[in-house]
């Protein structure tokens, strides 16, 4: 599940994730068991059976398997050198609450534009309306690495023209070669963030940076009640994998699945953990004192602190070795699109720093722009002097560890350990 899953129009996370996980994730994933036999049993491919009968093999992106994506016939970049759409209205595709509304005033009133975004509340929700056809948008945000083969191969997205799109040079050299989307031919970076422990330092006595194995600082009793994990199958059965000392975060490895499961079976007996994606509140409010947090949420926490307490009084651990859950988004262009032109420029836009950084005071979510450290945040007033620890460093992403697509197999058996655990409520 991604970070902004399940959040309402307000910009406010609606209250019963779990049941909205039952109904739109592991519902329907169980119903996957069948597909195993299609799956190709080294789990570097899924094939998907096209209209004649014919089944084509989708590579899975993997750091060690990085894919350079086709360019088909009838799809190709844009003309370099054409000028922007007059009179147009760029139609964004994008979650709930992650653009800055400002972004959007700013990039129209530069280009002389309209720009309307559309929202939606989970990915399989927006890949379902993009392959219906019956959605007409210029650019895709927030596009997970896991959907990169079914957007190609669906057609859904255009290769870019990087003419258009000089700020480049702004992000990490990384982005210009993904493992994902070789010489980044269909994306461009948009955040990147991080899974670690978020806790209160006035309420824990606890210190991760100094534990032996912090994966582990949920599993204690004395906080029974204050304890919370991520609502999100993949992020909670990794939680229970790394406090085992496990770090394939795409196991198909059943064993290792059930051993997570019951960790995490043993931490809601242990603490009565709570199971939800309130990070970015509970943790400030008091309610919680222990969460298994996301970085963008736990950077824009003393935000919901109450009157008169100090941000100093929020913790967020992720291993200074960088080796722990790493996550990024990208930004893409639609094959429908009526303003390619335009949507290549917004894409460029959002790369700039200045302009990233107004994006960043909305969402809290890190862009991989070189000039965007630790300190510049500070120095900017977007970041507590206490909080630098949920910045994404380059290390981070190159040492990392991702939840990438899985074999639809293995997926069901990551989605009933979970069910398992959260018992589906």
């Amino acid at each position: 599940m991604h970070p902004r899953e399940g959040w309402s129009e307000d910009g406010t996370r609606r209250g019963v994730s779990r049941r909205n996980f039952l109904r739109q994730g592991a519902g329907a994933g169980l119903l996957l068991t069948g597909l195993g036999p299609l799956l190709e049993a080294c789990g570097t491919s899924t094939t998907t059976t096209g209209s004649a009968g014919s089944t084509t093999a989708i590579p899975l992106p993997r750091p060690n398997n990085p894919v350079t994506w086709p360019i088909f016939k009838g799809n190709h970049a844009i003309a370099s050198g054409m000028k922007p759409e007059r009179d147009a209205t760029l139609q964004i595709f994008n979650w709930v609450a992650y653009v800055n509304p400002q972004s959007l005033k700013d990039f129209g009133k530069k280009y002389g534009c309209k720009v309307q975004v559309t929202t939606f509340n989970t990915m399989s929700e927006a890949m379902s309306k993009l392959r219906s056809g019956q959605v007409n948008f210029d650019v895709f945000m927030g596009v997970t690495v896991d959907q990169m083969g079914a957007l190609v191969e669906g057609k859904l997205i255009q290769p870019l023209n990087h003419t258009y799109l000089t700020n480049i040079s702004q992000a990490w050299p990384d982005f210009t070669n993904p493992f994902y989307d070789g010489k980044w031919q269909y994306t461009v970076p948009y955040t990147i963030y991080t899974t670690g422990i978020a806790w209160r330092k006035d309420h824990v006595n606890e210190d991760p940076y100094k534990m032996s194995n912090p994966w582990a600082m949920p599993w204690q009793a004395k906080y029974k009640g204050k304890v919370a994990i991520l609502d999100d199958y993949r992020e909670g059965i990794s939680l229970g994998l790394m406090k085992n000392g496990i770090y394939n975060l795409n196991t198909t490895n059943a064993a290792q699945i059930t051993t997570s499961q019951k960790e995490l079976q043993n931490l809601l007996q242990l603490t009565n953990a709570h199971i939800d994606n309130n990070d970015y509140s509970n943790l400030p409010s008091g309610q919680i004192w222990i969460h298994h947090a996301w970085s963008g949420d736990i950077a824009g926490a003393p935000y919901y602190l109450p009157k008169g307490v100090s941000p100093k009084v929020l913790g967020y651990w992720f291993p200074p070795d960088g080796k722990g859950p790493v996550g990024n988004d990208t930004l893409t262009v639609l094959a429908g699109a009526k303003n390619p032109v335009l949507a290549h420029l917004f894409l460029d836009y959002l790369l700039d720093v200045p302009n990233a950084l107004t994006n960043i005071s909305f969402n809290g979510y890190m862009q991989p722009l070189t000039a965007i450290t630790p300190q510049r945040l500070v120095k900017e007033g977007l970041l507590a002097p206490n909080l630098t620890s949920t910045a994404v460093l380059p290390s981070y992403f190159r040492r990392g560890v991702m939840e990438l697509q899985l074999p639809a197999a293995a997926d069901t058996l990551w989605q009933q350990a979970w069910l398992t655990v959260s018992k589906g409520i």
